[in-house]
């Protein structure tokens, strides 16, 4: 593994219990964990289980037992460490976004193509049985045709302007602010529950436009220094969508909404009924079915912790509810199978590019005021 800070810990939890969970057809072994500075990298491999540390990452994809490379280092360093890994004929598993642009990202698809290696894309809340659940609403065809997608993802981190400026305020080292950060999971979930993007068209706005340099930083957290310094990235991004089954689309990102932590939701409207979710309350669906009875219609909310729901038989008796850790050890169990058994495996890198070419469209679309196709960019 590359990086071991916020995503450091995550993966980690997830390679550690999963097969206490699960029955894999492989053992996992946490060989080694890389990052920069040595005793920070240390004290991480101790508390997370790895065996060892390296602090480059050029002789970490070069050791002989090591099969995977998991990369969730800043996302500046995404393509080299991706690049390095394939060659070196590992499996990769990247986080998002998959590079800082639509180019480098299809360079990575084409180099992971070409080397056969299996690569997979940390899009996690695919994985949350909520979310599975709507899947198979939607793909049973139970609310029909789809009219509109309605996303957002809320968040409030950054609405204090005295918050340091933070490493994901820097555009050199993140690419983009709350767009690439936050909209590009909202466009992997609407592109996995239904379907591509036809065009889009966006506004994006930075309402603080210096901050404190962080004297030093962990997650989502930080230590103001006396010295300020530029934010080079949006703070909100909002955008209209079409689909390319004729669906209307909105989404909203920012890190400007007080007293949404979390706040990732999706509004599914169709011909016979509806969907909704709410990550910060994870472990439940709303649905709406137009047949109802009409003395019974109403949403109704679905506690997706029964045993008949994906994943749940793996994990407490109905009622006992997960967290956001199990979408990554669902993610990691289905990509250690489908590397072991030589299955499909999604998202992959393929579904990086596609969400990066629409994360690129929005931004050309608010370049020219004017809606732009995807295809084209």
């Amino acid at each position: 593994m590359v990086g071991y800070k916020f995503m450091g810990k995550a993966h980690s939890h997830a390679y550690k219990d999963v097969g206490m969970f699960f029955e894999l057809d492989a053992d996992v072994s946490m060989q080694a964990i890389c990052g920069r500075d040595i005793d920070g990298v240390q004290a991480a491999a101790e508390k997370f289980g790895w065996s060892s540390y390296e602090t480059d990452w050029q002789r970490l994809i070069n050791r002989d037992d090591i099969d995977l490379i998991d990369v969730n280092a800043p996302s500046n360093a995404h393509k080299e460490i991706v690049l390095g890994a394939v060659k070196a004929g590992k499996h990769v598993f990247c986080e998002k976004p998959l590079a800082l642009t639509l180019a480098d990202a299809r360079e990575m698809l084409q180099a992971a193509e070409q080397s056969g290696v299996k690569h997979a894309i940390c899009f996690n809340y695919r994985f949350l049985p909520a979310v599975q659940l709507a899947k198979q609403i939607l793909t049973e065809g139970q609310i029909g045709d789809i009219h509109h997608y309605r996303a957002t993802y809320l968040q409030d981190w950054l609405a204090d302007p005295d918050f340091p400026l933070a490493w994901r305020l820097n555009k050199e080292v993140a690419g983009s602010g709350s767009h690439g950060d936050l909209n590009a999971h909202c466009i992997d979930l609407a592109r996995f529950l239904i379907g591509d993007f036809e065009r889009v068209v966006g506004h994006s706005k930075t309402f603080v436009h210096k901050r404190p340099i962080p004297a030093s930083s962990q997650g989502l957290t930080a230590v103001a220094s006396d010295e300020m310094g530029d934010v080079t990235v949006d703070d909100a991004t909002s955008f209209l969508a079409e689909f390319k089954n004729g669906a209307m689309g909105t989404f909203e990102a920012t890190r400007f909404a007080y007293g949404r932590k979390n706040y990732q939701t999706f509004e599914i409207y169709g011909s016979k009924g509806a969907l909704r979710f709410n990550l910060e309350r994870l472990n439940e669906l709303e649905v709406y079915f137009k047949d109802d009875p009409p003395h019974l219609q109403g949403y109704r909310t679905i506690l997706v912790t029964e045993g008949v729901h994906p994943y749940t038989a793996n994990w407490w008796p109905p009622g006992h509810t997960i967290g956001y850790e199990h979408a990554f050890i669902h993610l990691v169990y289905e990509y250690i199978q489908s590397i072991v058994n030589g299955s499909d495996f999604a998202p992959n890198f393929y579904d990086g590019v596609q969400c990066q070419q629409v994360l690129e469209a929005v931004d050309q679309s608010i370049e020219k005021g004017a809606w732009v196709l995807v295809e084209d960019v």
